[in-house]
């Protein structure tokens, strides 16, 4: 969903609902018109949308994309028009208790949530499951991957964009040590770093390891780490990545 754009000129939702309306009508959908309208609307575009449809035709736009479409359209479309919350709570919920445990897509999103958006992801999850997100990771999680997800949900992290230079240092002293300079891998020292610390500092203490160690730490991770454990350390890691390349975009 991340190539989905939103244009740059006003919309009209009530237009956009009775479009949909006709695209849903007839002999077969037109799933076209369906995903090229909700696909280009950002995500307060597509609330006032599913209000309009709700006031014209007197019934749920999920509910009708729901009966109209099929497969990964259905499923794309139906997570698409809710809001970021409640779409990482459902995605959290089919893939931590689905038919198939979908444990990768459950790591994606909470390692790559700032504490923040997880403080409101937890907050809905309880109001549309009746449970603790929690609860679910802890049943089908296990080892030093379900204390890492444990940690991003429980800790608040700083969300600015400074970072302290001597603390990177500090912590990318302590994370050699926990892995490439002992026999064996301190798990907890990496939790404790990547759980604790945010974005900014992150990319930071990548800088600071390199400088130090001559070493990524991205190759640090993948020699010292492994399985569902080094897969969810990785999600950090391309999310500093992410941030740094749009700071430069933004630059340019």
């Amino acid at each position: 969903m991340a190539s989905l754009t939103v244009p740059p000129v006003p919309t009209w939702p009530r237009q956009d609902a009775i479009d949909l309306h006709r695209a849903f009508k007839g002999f077969g959908c037109d799933s076209t018109t369906v995903i090229n309208i909700l696909a280009h609307r950002d995500a307060t575009q597509r609330a006032l949308i599913q209000q309009e449809y709700r006031a014209i035709f007197n019934q749920d736009l999920s509910r009708r994309i729901a009966s109209e479409l099929s497969g990964h359209h259905k499923r794309a479309m139906l997570l698409w028009i809710l809001d970021p919350a409640s779409r990482d709570a459902t995605i959290l919920k089919q893939a931590l208790t689905g038919d198939v445990t979908d444990l990768r897509a459950a790591t994606e999103v909470i390692c790559s949530r700032t504490p923040s958006q997880l403080q409101i992801l937890r907050q809905t999850y309880r109001a549309r499951f009746g449970c603790y997100v929690e609860h679910d990771v802890t049943e089908r999680t296990s080892g030093d991957h379900q204390r890492l997800l444990l940690s991003y949900l429980a800790i608040p992290r700083y969300e600015g964009p400074e970072a302290d230079p001597s603390l990177a240092a500090l912590d990318a002293r302590e994370l050699h040590k926990a892995g490439e300079r002992r026999l064996g891998t301190d798990e907890r020292a990496f939790i404790r770093v990547f759980s604790e610390r945010g974005w900014a500092h992150m990319a930071a203490v990548a800088r600071a390891y390199h400088h130090m160690y001559a070493r990524p730490l991205e190759a640090a991770v993948k020699g010292e780490t492994s399985g569902n454990f080094g897969g969810a350390l990785q999600v950090p890691r391309r999310k500093v990545e992410l941030k740094s390349s749009e700071r430069q975009q933004q630059d340019d």
